[in-house]
């Protein structure tokens, strides 16, 4: 049983006439030491059954699919954000290697958005909408 007293095995579909709709987890990551989204940052989506999703931010900094689909279930999650690469492509020193930020899924809402506000040094995070 999850937190909430759910199963685990509870599943949300995101599918709108038979084709799957935006992913239920997305995040937007926002490049604070530039004031601008950062654009192709490698982000990895843990799943609780161990699977590993990945996807990359795109020019608006956002990661809206993965590179497959998913059904949500309740449980935990994580995404990894590998900003040392990030910074590293920028020419930009950084304290940080990989931001993880882990989660729990309930099966009653059907969308989780997880922004990142990012610099070299530091970083926050927060359930958005």
């Amino acid at each position: 049983m999850g937190l909430y007293g759910w199963s685990q095995n509870t599943v949300l579909h995101h599918r709108q006439g038979g084709v799957m709709s935006k992913s239920a987890i997305t995040t937007h990551v926002l490049d604070l030491q530039s004031g601008l989204p950062a654009s192709d940052l490698r982000v990895q989506l843990l799943l609780p059954s161990g699977d590993r999703l990945k996807g990359n931010t795109n020019a608006d900094g956002r990661v809206e699919a993965w590179d497959r689909g998913f059904d949500l279930l309740g449980g935990d999650y994580q995404l990894e954000f590998k900003v040392s690469d990030y910074f590293e492509a920028l020419g930009v020193p950084t304290f940080l290697k990989t931001v993880p930020v882990l989660f729990q899924v309930d099966p009653l809402r059907s969308h989780y958005h997880i922004p990142l506000l990012l610099s070299p040094f530091g970083y926050s995070t927060y359930r958005g909408s």
